[in-house]
């Protein structure tokens, strides 16, 4: 049954790829659509307001500059409303002021889409903070993702174009993207029992005569564009493991597609605007080979559960249920768990730190290759550029020059696209080893020996792929680790965004070249398996040694 349930969610996935994808084309192609009709009044009407009315195309630099000086902008206004919050309205819980490094790191971590909580949702923030700073944040940063995304597709496409107007391509992200499909799954969730209020938090006495708080507020909408962006911030300390944020398994599968269908969807449309579609579906066909090893990982390990339990001659037919919800039991819980790490959401509805130590190579491996399926627009891009450069290496091996979609590949792209490689791993291992080398980040280890070292390479490879999920032992809520994680979420987020715009920037002004017998395909089967090999070598060779000594020694110590 369990397997049954995962592969009803997959097929519905695969069903949505190509509607999702297709209109996400008709949105930024900016070729006429309906979906002009619909929407190009209030478009046109925020264009008046902003002095937009003329959008002309930008160049990469212009491009990325402008969706830098636009998160900065909204940085600062974020910051200042958690600093001042318990004077500010909707706060009836009298909920106090961010201390500063907390603020920085909440801040930058929803600004760069990690949603990384060192607080606890319903007790760190109030009503206006959530609305204003949380759910404007899930919004603006997914819709820049995805924007960057679309600009970077637009350039290893388009012959001799720009690669757009970020503004025009940020305003259609939310009028036509975000803001539908987020009332639709809030209206879905409020009428399966997901609270949505701005009353203050309940005061109900017990069946031992006590009395008990019971946090509540505005709920569905957050839920909503948490998993929709692929966010990942909880109302609630606990995220989706919550029966208010998830009550059933109905509410466990909208939650697992609002965050995996964009993602999925936009390999289509990556196929549209090269106007080949087999291209499309075998970027889609790699991340979904990689997707489904890891799951069958996490899966069977979770249902064999601990071995030391199963040495007690403790009942394991359960599997390993430690941390997990009981309505959800071992498949949506290990579903969840590779959706929200391979789509970079963060979101969780059970506790990763209680995974068994093979089960938790999952999580972890997903966000360290961070390019099966990714977040809005991060897992294509990332596996675009594996694709390039594993035509590179293939260009290498029979001496030709290689080219991918009718352009050369130089020494220019891959440059650029071995700072972006070399930037990830180099953002995890560095400050890993210094926390475990100091006191300062040693003294958050709650679990010694080599889950504490899982712990602590978890929280920077989730803050370095900007995830934002966590091993919740760790007891990160510190100056050094609020800095140090914020600083990781700050370089994941900007160093491989701007590097591959520049690379987008360079093949969209090079000659076409057009296509020979000697072409090397890139929309074939053979390349399919070119591209997953590439990805798995460059992922063992730099995270094998890591991985090692966490996870994979933990799990030969207890068995």
């Amino acid at each position: 049954m369990g397997i049954l349930q995962i592969a009803v969610v997959i097929v519905i996935l695969v069903l949505l790829v190509k509607p999702l994808g297709t209109y996400l084309y008709h949105v930024f192609s900016n070729e006429g659509n309906r979906t002009g009709k619909w929407f190009a009044p209030v478009e046109k009407a925020i264009y008046a307001v902003t002095g937009l009315k003329t959008r002309q195309g930008m160049t990469w630099k212009t491009y990325a500059l402008s969706f830098i000086l636009t998160n900065i902008v909204f940085v600062a206004i974020g910051y200042i409303i958690l600093r001042i919050q318990k004077f500010l309205p909707f706060n009836p819980n009298g909920i106090d002021n961010m201390e500063e490094t907390l603020s920085f790191n909440t801040i930058i971590s929803f600004m760069t889409n990690t949603n990384l909580q060192h607080y606890s949702g319903e007790s760190g923030l109030s009503y206006f903070s959530q609305m204003a700073v949380i759910m404007m944040m899930m919004f603006t940063s997914a819709a820049t993702g995805l924007c960057v995304a679309i600009a970077f597709i637009r350039g290893v496409t388009s012959k001799g174009e720009t690669i757009g107007n970020f503004f025009e391509d940020f305003v259609k992200a939310h009028i036509r993207v975000f803001f539908p499909l987020a009332i639709i799954v809030t209206m879905a969730l409020i009428a399966l029992h997901v609270p949505q209020t701005l009353q203050p938090t309940l005061t109900v006495n017990t069946l031992e005569g006590s009395e008990q708080q019971i946090a509540i507020g505005p709920v569905a909408s957050l839920e909503s564009i948490k998993h929709l962006g692929t966010n990942g911030g909880g109302f609630f300390g606990v995220n989706s493991a919550h029966p208010f944020e998830n009550p059933n398994a109905i509410t466990n599968v909208i939650e697992i597609l609002s965050m995996w269908s964009l993602a999925a969807a936009l390999p289509y449309t990556y196929g549209r605007f090269a106007r080949n579609r087999k291209q499309g579906w075998v970027i889609f066909s790699a991340m979904m080979i990689l997707f489904l090893l890891f799951l069958t990982l996490v899966y069977t390990s979770e249902s064999a559960g601990n071995p030391l339990m199963n040495k007690l001659g403790i009942d394991a037919s359960q599997g390993s249920m430690e941390g997990k919800e009981v309505r959800f039991g071992i498949a949506q819980s290990t579903l969840f768990t590779t959706v929200t790490t391979a789509a970079t959401t963060g979101s969780v509805d059970n506790m990763h730190d209680t995974l068994t130590p093979l089960g938790g190579i999952t999580p972890l491996a997903l966000m360290m290759l961070n390019c099966v399926f990714g977040g809005k627009g991060v897992g294509l891009v990332n596996m675009l550029m594996y694709a390039i450069l594993a035509v590179f290496l293939a260009g290498l091996m029979v001496g030709r020059t290689p080219e991918f979609l009718g352009r050369k590949i130089e020494p220019r792209e891959m440059k650029l696209i071995a700072i972006a490689i070399l930037a990830h791993p180099f953002i995890i291992l560095v400050p890993t080893a210094v926390a475990l080398a100091t006191e300062l980040g040693k003294v958050a280890i709650t679990n010694p020996g080599y889950h504490g070292i899982s712990q602590v390479l978890y929280e920077y490879t989730s803050s370095a792929a900007n995830n934002g999920s966590g091993f919740e032992g760790l007891g990160d809520n510190t100056p050094f680790w609020n800095i140090s994680t914020g600083i990781v979420m700050l370089f994941g987020r900007y160093i491989s965004m701007i590097a591959l715009l520049g690379v987008a920037g360079s093949l969209v002004r090079k000659q076409w070249v057009p296509e020979t017998i000697g072409t090397f395909r890139t929309d074939n089967r053979l390349f399919v398996g070119i591209l997953v090999g590439t990805v798995l070598i460059i992922g063992a060779l730099t995270f094998l040694p890591v991985i090692v000594l966490g996870p994979i020694a933990e799990h030969v110590t207890i068995r």
